[in-house]
């Protein structure tokens, strides 16, 4: 019995020394890139886009769109969201391998801006880090209307901005709710959701967007048909 004991606490021993190591790396990988290139800067080269869209410009239902399905708590948290870490790791030890990250549109930011799209535990916890940064130094607005500038969308385009005037040849205050929604779920994959790579898949995206805005408020089934409805008229 001592001997599974003993066994148990050097397994634990290990464990523990092996976090703090990866969780040490990360913290330096997230030093690092800031040494590099300092946050404020990283922010005013966004700002300089030529079509960098102001949260202001951009029309409600997307804003709902966008929180719903990426990050619903997001005016709730700190940077990270516990709750969806939770989730996501649960279902990733499920299917042995990453399928589902729980990354908050901060960290979504933090990962546009200074990391890469690959999956290793080390970038996520410097993404971590990173969000929590960027929460201490802007403010949720600032920080939802840097995402859409630093989001991808398919077909080239970088800005809100840009795919909405490429997808649809609309400014952004001439979007359709039906749009709205169709663009907000085009960044979570744009090479698979982009209406002219597959117009079918977009279509089915934009239905699993209408359903979290549904689940989380900002839509009820009534004005879900109303909008699919009026859009079948045309």
């Amino acid at each position: 019995m001592r001997i599974v004991k003993k066994i148990i606490l050097v397994v634990i021993f290990v464990l523990i020394s092996i976090s703090l190591l990866i969780v040490g790396n990360a913290h330096d990988t997230y030093k690092q890139k800031l040494k590099e290139v300092p946050l404020t800067k990283k922010v005013a080269i966004i700002e300089k886009k030529s079509n960098y869209t102001k949260l202001k410009e951009v029309p409600q239902m997307y804003i709902n769109a966008v929180i719903s399905v990426e990050d619903h708590r997001f005016y709730n948290h700190k940077g990270i969201d516990i709750i969806a870490i939770g989730r996501a790791a649960v279902n990733d030890i499920k299917a042995m391998k990453f399928i589902e990250g729980g990354s908050t549109i901060t960290q979504q930011l933090a990962k546009n801006i200074y990391f890469t799209q690959e999956k290793k535990i080390t970038r996520k916890i410097a993404e971590a880090f990173m969000a929590f940064e960027i929460e201490k130094n802007y403010s949720k607005d600032k920080i939802l209307e840097l995402y859409l500038n630093t989001s991808y969308f398919g077909d080239g385009y970088q800005t809100v901005k840009e795919a909405c005037k490429g997808y649809f040849n609309k400014e952004l205050e001439d979007m359709t709710d039906y749009e709205c929604i169709l663009l907000a779920g085009i960044p979570n994959a744009p090479s698979v959701y982009s209406p002219t790579v597959n117009p079918d898949l977009a279509r089915q995206r934009q239905r699993q967007v209408m359903k979290k805005m549904i689940e989380y408020g900002f839509l009820t089934e009534k004005e879900a048909n109303r909008i699919e409805k009026k859009e079948s008229l045309k």
